[in-house]
């Protein structure tokens, strides 16, 4: 009995022919596998399906590989326009703002759980558990933000770098805070925030940066919810600070606060990809040698007059 070899990435299903010999060597964005073939009605193939066997020519052999859930091969990134060129999503790029997404989850999430115990029973377990851990929280959180904050895609790079300084200068503040002042008074970082305003400076750069990034995303996608929160988070910390602020409305804003934090991270997953990455042919562009930025230019203008 003739025997069919073959090396792919790629699970099992039945073909039926009669008896050809062939080689080929196959690569796709699939899978690449090598496939030497003498085979008869019951041999068995990883799921290759043979299309067609020209007799008339050479043998050839057209074969497709599918990936579990797929009926072929994967069609090719869409091509935008952008200033500088054309430029498509790659893979790379997805990795990038899936993970800048979950970032800004981890942010929201830790900033509920947190905040959740203000609206919480005093006599509630769970109340207990979460002041426990609510310098956790607030860690985990802040870490969030920052992988956000180092993924994030801005044109200017002067304001993506100042976001970023005040990300570190909020990191290094809370800290400070927390070993010199919060655990002295053998309280929590949060709670000694709460108890005493001025510690406000501390840990106020970090969430001016958390303020920065809302308003890009309330800005660049005309988010209302992102919006909304760009006044909502300064409003709550200058109004504990200054003192001016009753607890009731600082409550308040604090339970908005939330609502639209959520609300903000998880309509982030509704978006394109291509969306947080902005016009890529951009930061291309802005990589680029002086002398190759001004030779691009040069072609990008000589195209526009060929085609006036």
């Amino acid at each position: 009995m003739s025997m069919a070899m073959v090396t792919a990435a790629c699970s099992s299903s039945s073909s039926s022919s009669s008896s050809v010999s062939t080689y080929s060597k196959l690569s796709s964005s699939h899978c690449t596998y090598k496939l030497t073939s003498s085979y008869n009605n019951n041999n068995h193939l990883s799921r290759l399906s043979i299309s067609q066997i020209h007799r008339h020519r050479a043998p050839s052999l057209q074969i497709k590989c599918q990936a579990a859930g797929d009926d072929g091969f994967l069609e090719p990134p869409a091509v935008y326009q952008g200033v500088y060129g054309p430029w498509s999503v790659d893979s790379t790029d997805i990795r990038e703002v899936i993970s800048y997404r979950s970032g800004l989850v981890t942010a929201a999430a830790s900033f509920v759980l947190a905040s959740s115990a203000v609206f919480l029973p005093d006599d509630f377990i769970l109340t207990d558990l979460l002041k426990q851990n609510v310098d956790v929280l607030y860690a985990i959180g802040a870490s969030g933000l920052g992988l956000s904050l180092v993924l994030i895609h801005i044109y200017v790079t002067e304001i993506k770098r100042t976001l970023q300084a005040l990300w570190v200068l909020g990191v290094v503040g809370s800290i400070a805070a927390k070993v010199c002042l919060a655990q002295p008074a053998d309280e929590s970082l949060v709670q000694y925030v709460v108890d005493n305003p001025v510690a406000v400076w501390f840990v106020g750069p970090l969430f001016a940066a958390l303020t920065g990034l809302v308003f890009k995303e309330g800005l660049c996608y005309g988010k209302l919810e992102a919006g909304i929160l760009t006044f909502i988070i300064p409003s709550v910390l200058l109004g504990h600070l200054s003192g001016l602020m009753d607890d009731g409305v600082k409550v308040g804003l604090l339970g908005a606060w939330m609502a639209l934090f959520v609300i903000f991270a998880a309509r982030k997953f509704t978006q394109p990809i291509k969306d947080d990455i902005g016009d890529k042919s951009v930061f291309t562009f802005n990589a680029l040698p002086e002398e190759e930025k001004t030779a691009l230019i040069q072609k990008l203008e000589q195209q526009k007059l060929s085609e006036s």
